[in-house]
């Protein structure tokens, strides 16, 4: 690739046609564009160990063969510490039998803030030698490793790498677990996370949130209400948004571990659920809701359940499902702002933003 920024500037504008059109029948304004940096804009990356020549090689994989690998020395896509990385950590395995024996794929993560962690993947357990190679890898690299073999997981240092965002002139700080969904593009999801703050408002009621994840957007979103319930489903999530709130001092929040389709049926009362006791959900003025779904967007009753607040803020990394839950919101609400977010540059996927309101 050659990162060529005309040819970035072709294809941004392909993707906000595209949204633009999608959004077309529902009288949409002009959406916001947020640009993403040409090269080593993406925090987290993943590769197979390829052996040829008796070396191993990091290795990816193009969707139409999945058999023919991709020999990798760098990825210019990546950031900057994942490239400084790549070179350090090869050079280590080829040196170490104890790093090397049986490693199949390595992970890293890293963070605007500068931290790092490494996962290797082994098919093979792991013993008192591997752990004191990579305890010195740790070391000389400073970063965290994990090791994981069949059943377990060997951590050196922390399992989570802390990143920091500045938002509405405050700088938050979240803990990124290994293995929990995070936010490829930070300095995209920066962005994001203005557009959602500014969008919202200063509001003298509540906000429920669908979908929390590790409190990327709950954390700003506080700051503009009274109160916030949110729900997440991953247990690694929930433990690392707990984490985050209690870290940058948001007391105005309530957690709770449940999928959105579970909330639906909670404040329809069709059952009770446990996790929910001593928790007064008629307590909580709710004008607005926040969303940040899946790729397959909200079911049709979740979606039925948003159309109760009288704004509705919903961040999609899918438009096409996007499009389809607004049809369903369309009667009662109509879009006031909308955004496009180039999280993946490069190809054709793009976040984008809405924020519907009560007609």
């Amino acid at each position: 690739m050659t990162f060529d920024s005309q040819a970035y500037a072709v294809q941004l504008e392909e993707k906000v046609t595209r949204l633009r059109d999608l959004l077309a029948p529902f009288g949409a304004p002009e959406p916001a564009v947020f640009d993403s940096p040409l090269q080593n804009f993406r925090l987290r990356a993943e590769f197979r160990l390829w052996r040829e020549a008796g070396e191993r090689h990091y290795a990816m994989f193009s969707q139409e063969d999945k058999r023919t690998p991709i020999l990798i020395e760098a990825f210019p896509i990546a950031s900057l510490r994942i490239n400084q990385l790549m070179p350090q950590l090869k050079a280590a395995w080829q040196a170490s039998a104890a790093l090397s024996h049986k490693l199949f794929q390595v992970e890293f993560l890293t963070t605007l803030a500068g931290d790092a962690m490494i996962t290797l993947c082994y098919h093979r357990p792991l013993d008192e030698h591997w752990h004191a190679a990579a305890s010195k890898l740790a070391a000389d690299l400073n970063v965290s490793i994990i090791g994981r073999s069949k059943g377990k997981r060997e951590v050196i240092g922390h399992d989570y790498v802390v990143e920091q965002m500045d938002v509405g002139g405050r700088t938050f700080s979240y803990r990124q677990p290994e293995g929990a969904f995070t936010q490829p593009n930070g300095t995209v999801n920066q962005k994001m996370l203005n557009w959602a703050y500014d969008a919202l408002g200063d509001r003298s009621d509540d906000l429920l949130e669908l979908y929390c994840g590790n409190g990327n957007f709950t954390l700003p979103l506080a700051t503009r209400v009274r109160k916030v319930l949110a729900t997440e489903i991953s247990k690694a999530s929930v433990n690392a948004a707990l984490s985050n709130l209690s870290e940058n001092a948001v007391d105005n929040v309530t957690l709770v571990r449940l999928s959105a389709e579970e909330l639906t049926e909670a404040l329809n009362e069709v059952r009770p659920f446990r996790r929910l006791h001593g928790i007064d959900l008629k307590s909580y003025e709710f004008g607005s809701v926040f969303v940040d779904p899946p790729r397959a967007g909200m079911d049709p009753d979740t979606c039925e359940l948003t159309r109760r607040f009288d704004n509705i803020l919903y961040i999609s990394c899918n438009p096409e499902t996007l499009a389809a839950n607004i049809a369903q919101l369309h009667d009662t609400h109509r879009i006031t702002r909308c955004a496009m977010f180039d999280q993946f540059p490069w190809t054709h996927h793009m976040e984008s933003g809405v924020l519907l309101t009560r007609r």
